[in-house]
């Protein structure tokens, strides 16, 4: 199974892809940022977001999406700009018709570090370790990407395990 975990942002929107075997090993397969520039008025930044998730879903096809909700707890203003730039998200995932699940920072913290206030440091450490890789994947958007899709992949081991789950 290809999972591919999005961090939303309107100039950065990381991503991560991940495959998922039968047992609990995870591999990295690719991950990276889509970028777009802040002198765009806002429906160009959307519609390069919007056209450069078409382009990661065509290339890779996964099979479900995991997206990292949105928390605002110090900048609120930039709620607004994410919000769009998330919903944009959303609607390529839908248009693709991919099953997609939503985990919030504390949800994805838990599950990787197991720790709800696990420090961004300790974050990247983990997924370097669970993912076997040989560097902490840069820049930090993408290594957030890649934690919201271990965060889907360890959930969905547990709904196996626990009987709630396919």
């Amino acid at each position: 199974m290809i999972i591919l975990g999005l961090d939303p942002g309107t100039a950065i929107t990381g991503y991560g892809l991940i495959e998922s075997g039968r047992g609990s090993e995870l591999r990295q397969i690719a991950y990276g940022c889509l970028r777009s520039e802040s002198g765009l008025v806002m429906e160009k930044r959307l519609l390069k977001l919007y056209d450069g998730l078409r382009l990661l879903l065509a290339e890779y096809n996964p099979d479900e999406v995991a997206i990292e909700q949105l928390f605002f707890n110090r900048n609120v203003t930039t709620a607004g700009p994410v919000g769009q730039a998330r919903g944009v998200l959303l609607l390529a995932c839908a248009q693709a018709q991919l099953p997609l699940a939503e985990y919030t920072p504390l949800e994805v913290k838990l599950a990787v570090a197991g720790y709800g206030r696990a420090e961004k440091q300790q974050m990247q450490y983990m997924v370097t370790r669970i993912l076997q890789l040989k560097e902490t994947p840069k820049p930090d958007d993408a290594a957030d990407a890649l934690a919201v899709a271990i965060a889907h992949a360890q959930s969905r081991r547990l709904a196996r395990l626990t009987g709630n789950g396919k």
